[in-house]
């Protein structure tokens, strides 16, 4: 007897690359494809400072060029792998501006064997937006901006859609030139380039202004860097205001690029530092903006998922946590009965309280999704390696606070309370996050069974820190394992310094 031929699932892989030329730095990054999932495979970033090399005449000079011509030669290599159909090249704000452009992109072409597009303001604008698009699920109109280093972008999208565009010339390498000349940090100098922005800013602010949008996304540079100063210095939160005014004394009092000297800053940022920031005060001032996230995608995101027209229309966060179910082996049927009880619980929640945010659900869906995450190493301490898991792997479609808040709601899910792990977040964000740790506890012990059957309709009533949880009568008499479990948190909850009362 013939023993069956065991077929192979066909699997089909794509490697991609898309390179950006811009005015500061030189990006390139290729990613693998494999069945509609996006992973990235290598990231190469220069400091070339290409504007810095723009005289009064918009004319570059050869020792800028010759950096760039250097850079392209490393980038030259990983490319030739690809094929050309999968691969984007594009120059920004520079190469848009400089009058003896021609000269740097015929040799660059000639090094990357490929032909490289210079794109107007509007068209950088468009691409930074879908980058973040596709890599941060948002509700309803947000506001993208983009400080490079001689142009920023400001865009107001809904979704995948860009709505309104707008390109500056001001960037963090010209302003630096023009405002912070041989490195000196005072106040006259900040001064003098937020005068310069808000004059820029003010041609366009009125038709942004009208736009109700519900959430601000940084894409990369400037706002990368000082949410990597806020994570330096334990700060789990989105930037706001009256840190940027806190950098802004702290440069000051440095003195000088060379005495430059704040944590979480690196040092080859050091030198475009004060000029962004300079930049970024006067957006938030201008566009009325109270708090930003950082999104974890811009340009060369968006060059890379246009050419992938078939994940155009998919969902984000759903295919992210998709796709970390497959990847930890996380038991599905369970985890959406776990989210549906969270939810249920948030909703109610939220309609007696005023601590809710517009994230709060995806938030705590995400958390009870991925909350068995750790058993892929071993059960007794699996919240603990199910927060080890979600600080080191992307969640595309989640900001940075967001996937922290995940984390440590994984994190807490059970055993001992720690409130400690909330100390750092915004005043505006911890009452939100220890109720949704409250909620996830509760909505595991109700889903302990494992079967839908067992799961009861369940009442909150939220009166400050006392919750008094309702269950249908004879219920908590009929599951003596669950109502021994909610007598137990109970318990936990209580030294916590909550009350909780099931009935």
């Amino acid at each position: 007897m013939q023993p069956e031929i065991q077929h192979d699932t066909l699997v089909h892989s794509e490697h991609y690359a898309a390179v950006d030329l811009g005015s500061n730095s030189f990006h390139m990054v290729v990613v693998h494809v494999v069945n509609g999932n996006v992973q990235i495979i290598g990231k190469v970033k220069q400091k070339v400072r290409l504007a810095a090399g723009l005289n009064e005449n918009l004319e570059l000079d050869d020792i800028s060029m010759e950096r760039g011509w250097q850079c392209l030669q490393t980038f030259a290599e990983r490319l030739q792998d690809i094929p050309p159909s999968n691969i984007r090249i594009v120059a920004t704000a520079t190469l848009r501006l400089a009058t003896n452009a021609q000269v740097f992109i015929q040799k660059a072409e000639q090094i990357l064997n490929h032909k490289l597009n210079v794109i107007s303001g509007e068209e950088e604008a468009r691409q930074i937006y879908l980058g973040v698009a596709y890599t941060s699920a948002n509700q309803g109109n947000s506001l993208v901006i983009d400080i490079g280093g001689a142009s920023t972008e400001i865009i107001i999208g809904n979704d995948m859609q860009p709505i309104h565009m707008k390109s500056l010339d001001m960037g963090c390498v010209t302003f630096m030139e023009r405002y912070f000349c041989q490195g000196a940090i005072t106040q006259a100098n900040f001064t003098a380039a937020k005068a310069a922005a808000g004059e820029l800013l003010d041609t366009v602010s009125d038709a942004f202004l009208c736009f109700d949008w519900q959430n601000c996304l940084g894409a990369s540079g400037t706002p990368q860097a000082i949410t990597e100063i806020l994570v330096a210095q334990q700060i789990s939160d989105a930037i706001r205001l009256d840190y940027l005014y806190e950098l802004e004394k702290q440069c000051i009092d440095c003195g000088s690029i060379e005495k430059l000297d704040i944590k979480g800053l690196e040092e080859n940022r050091k030198p475009i530092f004060p000029s962004g920031l300079a930049i970024l005060i006067c957006l938030f001032e201008k566009l009325n903006i109270t708090a930003m996230n950082i999104s974890a995608g811009a340009l060369r995101e968006g060059l890379i998922y246009g050419m992938l027209d078939n994940l155009q229309e998919n969902d984000r966060r759903v295919q992210t946590l998709n796709h970390a179910i497959s990847r930890y082996h996380i038991e599905k049927s369970h985890a959406d009965s776990v989210r549906g009880m969270s939810l249920n619980l948030c909703r109610q929640l939220c309609a007696q309280t005023a601590i809710c945010h517009l994230d709060t659900e995806a938030v705590l869906g995400a958390a009870a999704t991925l909350h068995e995450i750790g058993l892929h190493i071993e059960y007794k301490k699996h919240h603990q390696h199910g927060a080890y898991i979600l600080s080191h792997i992307d969640l595309p479609g989640y900001t940075r606070l967001q996937r922290q808040a995940i984390r440590d709601l994984v994190l807490s899910h059970r055993l001992n309370i720690n409130l400690k792990t909330f100390d750092d977040y915004h005043a505006d964000l911890k009452p939100m996050l220890l109720a949704l740790v409250r909620i996830l506890r509760i909505a595991t012990v109700l889903c302990l069974r494992r079967h839908n059957k067992h799961i009861p309709d369940v009442q909150l009533t939220v009166n400050d820190d006392r919750w008094t949880l309702t269950l249908p009568e004879g219920w908590l008499a009929g599951h003596p394992l669950i109502n021994a479990e909610l007598a137990n948190e109970t318990w936990l909850q209580h030294r916590a310094g909550w009350d909780l009362d099931c009935r």
